[in-house]
């Protein structure tokens, strides 16, 4: 168990590693207003931290640098009374108060002001409908050979896609297939609409229909396969390059094939207990494990439920991050 004086050093030792990029030692400790300690009784409860597991010293230098168990200790224990306290961020309020605005909008500009102050990367993660089931198929037909497709789910949710209407094709056609399919596909999840399809062309009937309607039905399938990804937004990607800890190219390069394939998905990922935070080695994605996510979700007025989170290096402001992650979150709860 720390010490109450142990706990100061390793909280002055994160907050200025996360400042400086520098190592720390026991006289740069010393200096601090926080303690009223010679630098060799400082320098003896960071050795201690050292054994303990919570610091690492570093072969360039006499001081130390958190590890990642110093950090989770930080997040855990140092920030709780912190962030108790009521914040306010006047640049997030501007954004959440427009009348103009929409509530994904909202969210985007915020996530990117989010990126342009720290230099991380933020990401949004909207409500998927992947894995509920179809209840209803609907259509609005639009001018210029457009239409809405509409999908509502078990989960009350209504996804939308906008499709382009064969040429040649009516809007009765139209009514007869979407008529079709919902009989079709009602109760069917999102994500096996595509098998479920296959599956019925095996019935006569329904394949003499679907071949005469190829055209649209294959662009409903699209529109559905659209609704059933995954939503999400990422800011700030070469934002990552500004950040010393990602200098090396090799790196970078892992971390934006990450992004390009959605693994970054694996690790940002609705968590309805509240914020999550991984360190280092406890994200599941390789070349993030030199990064630290941090993830809180969010539910919207009418329910619907999504994530937000940024993620840089393990050397992150945490004390700064987690309230404004958590203030946006809360602003979401209220817009209409």
């Amino acid at each position: 168990m720390l010490s109450e004086r142990q706990k100061l050093v390793l909280k002055a030792i994160v907050e200025e590693y996360v400042n400086t990029n520098e190592p720390v030692g026991s006289r740069t400790l010393s200096k601090s207003s926080w303690f009223n300690a010679s630098p060799a009784t400082l320098r003896n409860d960071m050795a201690d931290l050292e054994d303990m597991g919570y610091l690492v010293k570093t072969h360039t230098s006499s001081g130390r640098i958190p590890s990642e168990k110093g950090y989770r200790f930080y997040v855990e224990e140092m920030m709780k009374k912190e962030r108790e306290t009521s914040l306010e961020f006047p640049m997030i309020d501007d954004i959440f108060r427009r009348q103009d605005i929409s509530r994904e909008e909202a969210i985007n500009q915020s996530m990117n002001l989010v990126s342009n102050l720290t230099n991380y990367t933020s990401i949004v993660l909207g409500q998927s409908a992947y894995n509920s089931r179809i209840k209803k198929l609907e259509f609005l037909a639009l001018q210029d050979h457009f239409a809405i497709i509409l999908m509502i789910t078990d989960l009350g949710h209504v996804e939308s896609k906008k499709i382009l209407i064969p040429e040649g094709m009516s809007v009765k056609e139209i009514e007869k297939v979407i008529n079709v399919l919902d009989e079709v596909l009602h109760n069917c999840l999102v994500s096996e609409i595509e098998t479920k399809l296959k599956e019925e062309i095996k019935n006569e009937d329904i394949r003499d229909f679907i071949a005469y309607r190829e055209d649209l039905v294959s662009a409903f399938a699209s529109a559905f396969a659209d609704m059933a990804k995954d939503k999400y937004h990422v800011s700030g990607q070469s934002k990552i390059l500004l950040q010393p800890e990602f200098q090396n190219v090799e790196k970078v390069k892992d971390i934006f094939d990450a992004i390009e394939k959605r693994e970054i998905l694996k690790v940002v990922r609705y968590d309805e207990t509240g914020v999550t935070v991984r360190i280092g080695q406890e994200n599941e994605i390789k070349a993030l494990q030199d990064c630290t996510v941090i993830t809180v979700p969010y539910e919207s007025s009418s329910g619907e439920r999504g994530a937000i989170s940024v993620f840089g290096p393990t050397r992150m402001e945490y004390n700064k991050i987690i309230p404004l992650l958590e203030y946006i979150a809360k602003n979401i709860k209220n817009i209409v």
